[in-house]
């Protein structure tokens, strides 16, 4: 459960980058109401990134500890195949091949238009 929590923060760490964010918001005229652009909106959006984290973490790991939860009430062995854990990463790996493969989709469907 632990690492669960742990894991859901170094992810998030690694692919939301709110100074990154916060550039391209102001580049494109973006803007958080209230919020000034640039350094405080992105101390904004690390502020809440960090709130929202830690409800989705706990989340992840309830949904993980699910099976066993159901194991332990129902009375049943453990040889339960797929633990919680795996069927997180079940679920994310199909997400990211559908989305692998509608990139690469819409990638075709726009070499004809540039040629």
């Amino acid at each position: 459960f632990l690492l669960i929590i742990g894991f859901t923060y170094f992810y998030v760490a690694i692919t939301f980058n709110p100074v990154e964010v916060a550039d391209n918001m102001k580049k494109y005229g973006g803007f958080i109401p209230g919020i000034r652009a640039g350094r405080p909106t992105a101390e904004y959006l690390d502020y809440v990134l960090t709130r929202i984290t830690l409800p989705g973490s706990i989340y992840l790991g309830l949904i993980a500890l699910l099976p066993l939860i159901a194991l332990a009430t129902v009375g049943a062995n453990q040889n339960f195949p797929f633990g919680g854990a795996s069927i997180l990463i079940i679920v994310g790996v199909g997400l990211e091949t559908v989305k692998q493969i509608d990139a690469q989709l819409q990638q075709r469907h726009y070499e004809g238009l540039l040629r």
